[in-house]
């Protein structure tokens, strides 16, 4: 990914953190010589060498996807930037945060690896809505679905978030996107527009 200096992120600690908080993704491949992609939740394993998911069985991204590198690009909170915004000229722009994994995939079909998967992102996603997960589903259901191991070799991290710009501009953008409701991205550009 094309990342200008001004916007790179390299605190692994930081990465990592957002990986966990965004960790809705697209896993790209190739299927017989044309890139493909599968929107997915990944997890990141205790040690943050391999990211962890599932897919569907009869997704034809698991027929070539065995031993294959691959790309998965997550995206955090983005956002249109009007040159209005600015004190001093400028462009249309957008604002947005992005990180792309690069590693090679594993699939497997192991029963007992794959309930430690689906019980482990069911765990974090009904957490966030305030309910336990039980576990309680027919492990049938693990029979649809293939699991997909990527042992991480590359990490690339950008929070483009106007930090080319003036503090003059970079405040009258938080204004205008606090204005639009866009609080999200506003608290993200007063964090790390320092």
């Amino acid at each position: 990914m094309y990342i200008p200096t001004a916007f790179e992120i390299t605190d692994q600690e930081e990465i990592y953190a957002f990986v966990e908080k965004h960790g809705f993704g697209q896993l790209i491949s190739s299927v017989a010589g044309r890139l493909t992609s599968t929107h997915m939740p990944f997890l990141l394993s205790e040690e943050r060498a391999i990211l962890l998911g599932h897919l569907a069985r009869s997704n034809p991204q698991c027929t070539d996807l065995h031993g294959q590198e691959v790309l998965v690009t997550l995206q955090g909170h983005h956002g249109y930037i009007s040159p209005s915004w600015y004190e001093k000229p400028g462009v249309p722009t957008w604002n947005y945060q992005a990180v792309h994994i690069y590693g090679r995939a594993l699939v497997f079909d192991c029963r007992e690896r794959l309930k430690q998967v689906v019980d482990r992102l069911s765990q974090k996603y009904e957490g966030a809505i305030g309910q336990e997960w039980r576990g309680d589903y027919e492990e049938l259901m693990l029979g649809a679905i293939m699991g997909v191991e990527i042992n991480i070799s590359e990490v690339q991290c950008t929070y483009k978030l106007s930090q080319n710009r003036s503090a003059e501009d970079r405040q009258g953008v938080i204004s205008q996107l606090k204005e639009l409701g866009s609080n999200e991205l506003a608290e993200v550009m007063e964090k790390y527009n320092v």
